[in-house]
């Protein structure tokens, strides 16, 4: 089994470990809201909080139970009805699944023996079969795995919309940084080739991912950093353009409505937007948003003509290089880890906020969808989500890999992305 957070090979005692921290992460989350937040939609383009907490465990026994394993469910009822989330285009086609969900203390006790049953298979059952295609490489598993650290994500974006008085705080994160960075000037990248995706018969990936394409990129010139807050409110200040879904203005003043607190806007942070407001806010630069490819020049190319697995060389990542893996709740200086820079200097191209490209989310030439999921891409291959990439400040480090894309819809205001700017 091969997974690039792994390079010295996955083990069983390393997929159980994965797991248990996995679930001990999920429960630690669903413990930021009070009991009477169970129930609540913060995001009326997302199911309520309730569904999450059975969907994670119904995954896992729907993919690699049921699907992969042969296997018997646990409770069919709970494995169809937290089976999957919904993406509307809007809020007036939004269907709930149900208008009664279970107690919480049900949700938990299926969770609990779907625990039970995960972890037996984990530290028991065949990980992988070349002659099964759920089990080629371990997909199965590792599609268990990288599902619940995605939902971990969605989740606190979720919990970001939720009242303050309805979440728990933990203990402040607090980290070094440094001063802002004062450097806004682009760096010219020149001409060059870029490998997206991956090759089929590596480390795991989702189907989005593979095959590898070679692509010719021209040259052009990309913004050493986001554009930040400070950027935002003078744009706004000369355009009349609307606030981001994460301010708040209280007596004339601005703040950044953090996770678990609101603060006076911090003027050195990334900015998070939807797409729209991004590309909108690009044209009145005359610029534009990087496309998928330029993205990855910017961040995996190098002067020398080689690619990099990470902006910074193929050292994995560690808390040295960037804002992610839970480092902070929220957005920091822009500048704050050097160590992350690109071959080119260019900063925070993975951590601090996902990054909006120009490239709408479609399959690569040769696209064949994943037997543990097949709906995972596949459905969104729409025109209507565009590719994003890098990581946010809690995107868990075993997604941060070069291949890696994530999508959105352009109007979609509560993912924690950011942007920059391209000539």
């Amino acid at each position: 089994m091969k997974h690039l957070a792994f390079p010295h090979g996955v083990t069983r005692d390393d997929l159980l470990a994965w797991y248990r921290a996995n679930r001990a992460r999920t429960r630690w989350i669903f413990d930021l809201i009070t009991p009477d937040a169970y129930y609540d939609r913060p995001i009326a383009l997302r199911n309520p909080i309730v569904f999450y907490e059975g969907h994670i465990p119904a995954f896992g026994v729907n993919t690699l139970l049921k699907l992969a394993l042969r296997q018997r469910g646990i409770d069919e009822h709970y494995e169809q009805l937290f089976e999957r989330g919904i993406d509307p285009e809007d809020e007036t086609v939004v269907k709930s699944p149900t208008e009664s969900w279970p107690s919480r203390a049900e949700v938990q006790a299926y969770a609990a023996e779907a625990d039970a049953r995960l972890e037996h298979a984990i530290a028991n059952d065949v990980l992988e079969d070349a002659n099964i295609p759920h089990l080629r490489g371990g997909e199965a598993f590792f599609t268990i795995l990288e599902h619940e650290q995605m939902h971990q994500e969605t989740l606190l974006y979720m919990l970001h919309s939720l009242p303050y008085d309805k979440k728990v705080a933990p203990p402040e994160k607090r980290t070094d940084y440094r001063p802002p960075a004062t450097d806004h000037t682009a760096v010219h990248i020149p001409a060059g080739r870029v490998t997206l995706g991956a090759a089929r018969g590596g480390a795991f990936g989702w189907d989005n991912e593979f095959p590898s394409r070679m692509v010719e990129v021209d040259a052009f010139e990309i913004d050493r950093h986001n554009v930040t807050n400070g950027d935002w409110l003078a744009y706004m200040q000369e355009t009349g353009a609307p606030a981001p879904h994460f301010w708040e203005q209280r007596d004339g003043q601005w703040y950044r409505r953090g996770l678990f607190a609101s603060e006076p806007l911090p003027l050195e942070a990334p900015v998070y937007v939807t797409h729209d407001q991004a590309a909108a806010h690009a044209a009145s630069k005359s610029k534009r948003l990087p496309t998928e490819a330029e993205y990855h020049r910017a961040a995996y190319g190098t002067p020398s003509g080689e690619e990099r697995e990470q902006p910074w060389g193929d050292a994995l990542p560690d808390a040295t290089r960037g804002n992610f893996d839970f480092a902070s709740w929220d957005p920091v200086a822009i500048g704050s880890y050097p160590a992350g820079a690109s071959a080119w200097g260019v900063h925070d191209l993975v951590g601090n906020g996902w990054e909006w490209t120009s490239t709408i989310f479609d399959g690569f030439p040769g696209f064949t969808a994943m037997p543990s999921y097949p709906l995972y891409s596949a459905d969104f291959f729409d025109g209507a989500h565009y590719v994003i990439k890098g990581a946010a400040p809690v995107t868990a480090r075993e997604l941060i890999r070069r291949p890696f894309r994530n999508w959105f819809r352009p109007n979609y205001p509560y993912v924690f992305a950011t942007f920059r700017c391209v000539r």
